[in-house]
Order: structure tokens, then sequence, then C-alpha cells
């Protein structure tokens, strides 16, 4: 008889996942999901449910990894908020299973993990795809993944200027207070992102709000919100002039409004790039449009069991 599945709350996976520990995973994830090897990786394209009632969507991302043993799923539930509203915007779960039995190893809050490798992916598509001597990092929005990825863009790379933008100067001033100054809030996303060698958009728009014409030649844009076929971040300026990466070609070509109704084409996923089978292109613009992908949640949801399980037994 299968043991009980154990329920590991937001503070336990706050304790025990590092970027450190965290990015490596994700590196072999990515390269063994564009290597198309369905003893590696067994994903298919998020699957939406829409509740139309209350402006969300629940995504459903299962994911078996054959050779690694790994079978999860992630329920996520996402929603387009008024202006002011308390509720959250995301609201996620990990559920770990063992392959061979089919019962449920472990139940995980998802929020810290979403959060995390959302920002540790961004961080990897910077790391293969920004220019040498990147100095200036902008991000426009101030809410949980905007701080996730001001953590983890900081601790991987050294930038000497930090900018940040918000529909409101509230906002701005309470993300400079929380990470402790050292960030420029600004009052435009055209006088964050003037200049900037690195652009994370992890707002919750459905329309543009970095504009092509205000990016400097060069520059590397992470795009991690606009996560619908009618929601958008990037203009067609922008979309067109860049060289565009994706986590999962699949995906972007099904969920991306920054990338479907501007036409743009994927040049390649970061799969490609870290397998070596497509170049990154330093030199030119870029744009990595993040979606997610259920095989992100299955390696972190991973460590997190071991680490919480090692945790564990220790005397």
């Amino acid at each position: 008889m299968a043991e009980p599945p154990v329920i590991i709350w937001q503070q336990e996976v706050e304790s025990v996942l590092r970027y450190r520990d965290l990015v490596p995973r994700l590196e072999d994830a990515l390269g063994k999901f564009s290597r198309r090897d369905r003893a590696e990786v067994v994903q298919p394209v998020r699957a939406a449910v829409p509740l139309q009632k209350h402006s969300g969507f629940m995504g459903l991302m299962p994911t078996y990894m054959e050779n690694d043993g790994v079978l999860s799923t992630k329920f996520v539930c996402f929603y387009k908020r008024e202006k002011g509203s308390t509720l959250p915007a995301v609201q996620a779960t990990v559920v770990l299973l063992d392959p061979e039995r089919g019962n449920v190893k472990a139940v995980m809050d998802g929020e810290v993990i979403t959060t995390m490798r959302t920002a540790a992916v961004s961080a990897i598509s910077a790391k293969l795809l920004m220019a040498s001597g990147a100095e200036v990092l902008a991000i426009l929005g101030t809410g949980t993944q905007a701080l996730s990825h001001y953590n983890i863009f900081t601790e991987m790379f050294s930038f000497k200027e930090v900018r940040v933008w918000s529909r409101t100067k509230e906002n701005v001033e309470r993300f400079v207070r929380s990470v402790g100054g050292g960030v420029r809030g600004c009052g435009s996303a055209e006088e964050a992102v003037r200049g900037a060698d690195v652009i994370v958009t992890v707002t919750g728009s459905t329309e543009p709000v970095l504009h092509g014409q205000w990016v400097k030649a060069g520059a590397h844009v992470a795009a991690v919100g606009a996560c619908r076929p009618d929601w958008r971040e990037l203009d067609d300026v922008l979309m067109k002039s860049a060289v565009v990466y994706a986590d999962s070609r699949e995906g972007a070509l099904s969920e991306s409004g920054d990338v479907i109704l501007s036409g743009a084409q994927v040049f390649a996923e970061l799969g490609d790039v870290i397998n070596g089978t497509r170049p990154a292109e330093r030199e030119k613009t870029t744009v990595f449009k993040s979606l997610g992908m259920g095989v992100e949640d299955a390696v972190s949801a991973q460590l997190v069991f071991d680490q919480w399980t090692a945790k564990q037994t220790k005397p």
C-alpha cells in the first residue's frame, strides 16, 4: 500500500529552494525538452480552462520525465484583476506522483516554485543572450515576479544600475523600499528602458507597455507577462525587429499574444541554444518570450521534494 502523500507548505518550499540549485536543473530540463525525445520529456501544451465569471483561467501542466522517473502536474489559476483588487493574480499547486504506481507522493504550494523557476529561466535567457558587459537592468512591473527577477538577476549578474517602473508611483516606491534601495524608480516605462541593456517585463498588461522605438539595439528583453493569445506586453516594432526565442515553440505559437498578433517568427528555443543546435544572437536585439512549462515545474518540484526529504531525515 502506498504511503500517504506529504504536504509541503509555502514556508517549507521557501526554506529549501535556492537559485544556485535550481538554475542548473532548469538548464538541463530546457535542453532535454528541446531534444524532443519522449524518453526525456513528455509535455503537452498547457490546457487552459476559462473561468469567465472571475476573469481568469485554470491552466493544467502535466509532465512525465521517463529517464528521470519524474511525473507531475501543476494546477495554476491566473486572473486579470481590477486595479486595487486585493485578490491574488496567480495561485498554483504542484502535485508529484509515483510514475510506476500512479499515487500522489507530494502536494506542494506552487507559488514559490512558479515564481522562482520563472525568474530563473529568465535569468538563463539573459545568461545565454544578453550582450557582454551589460550594465543597466530595467524592470517593468513591481509585483511578486518583479521581485523574484530582481533577486536572481542581481544575484547572477553585476549590473551598475537597476531601474523599475510601474503604473503607479506608490507601487514603485513600495518596490524600492522592499529591496532596500539601490534601485532607481522611474516615472515612465520609456524612462526606465531607454539605454537599458536588459529589460524584464513582468506586468499584468493586456496591451503593449514596451515599444521597440525605446529599446536600444543589442538589448535583451525577457517578456514574462501576457500569457494568453490576446494579451500583449511588447509592440509589433520590437517583436518584428528582434530575434525571438521561447521556452517552447508550440507554447508560444498557441498562447503568446506577443508572438501571435505580431506575426513574429520564433527563431529558437532556449533549449536549442543550450544544446548547441541554434546560435545565441548576442550582438542583436533579442526577445525571450516566457510562457512557463510543466517540465520546469517538474524538476523544481522534484528538487523541493528531495531537499525537503533530506531535511526531515537529518538527525
